[in-house]
């Protein structure tokens, strides 16, 4: 049963697992905006927000990162034969391969249909008449360079959690 009287909510929110993953996060995520930074990629300070805490996509993975992070810890704290440590390793896989294949084949599929909408729109612009094609959504998904990056990143974290 969760109750906030019970202390159980104090006990998640001062988890080492929990404040592990999300110091994770934010470690990538803050290496990602510094990368982003230095590269000229940021324009205006709601895109530094917006990197910062919501943009997906970039180097370090902070996907890979939160998830090897929770991976490490929970094999520090229950053991590698736990049941509760395969699921996390189980579920590190699958964030991985979504970050690699599924996001990363989205991103690309939408950049290209996007470049069929402003060809097709451009064509059409001499038209008045004629209904202008909305772009889609790019996504961007992940380099096995940045999700590498960030799971390594992840699992010094989660390391130093439980160790330290």
């Amino acid at each position: 049963m969760f109750s906030v009287a019970g202390g159980h909510l104090h006990t998640l929110l001062t988890s080492p697992t929990l404040l592990a993953c999300v110091f994770s996060w934010l470690s990538a995520q803050f290496l990602k905006t510094i990368i982003s930074l230095f590269r000229g990629r940021v324009a205006k300070l709601s895109d530094l927000f917006e990197l910062m805490f919501w943009r997906t996509g970039g180097m370090p993975s902070s996907h890979s990162a939160s998830v090897a992070c929770v991976c490490v810890c929970i094999g520090f704290r229950s053991g590698l034969d736990s049941d509760v440590f395969i699921l996390s390793f189980v579920l590190f896989f699958i964030t991985i391969r979504d970050a690699l294949g599924v996001r990363r084949s989205n991103g690309t599929h939408a950049r290209r249909i996007n470049e069929l909408v402003d060809s097709a729109n451009s064509a059409k612009s001499e038209n008045a008449d004629k209904k202008l094609l909305r772009r889609v959504k790019e996504v961007d998904g992940h380099t096995p360079m940045e999700v590498c990056v960030g799971s390594l990143l992840g699992a010094f974290i989660g390391i130093a959690f439980s160790v330290l």
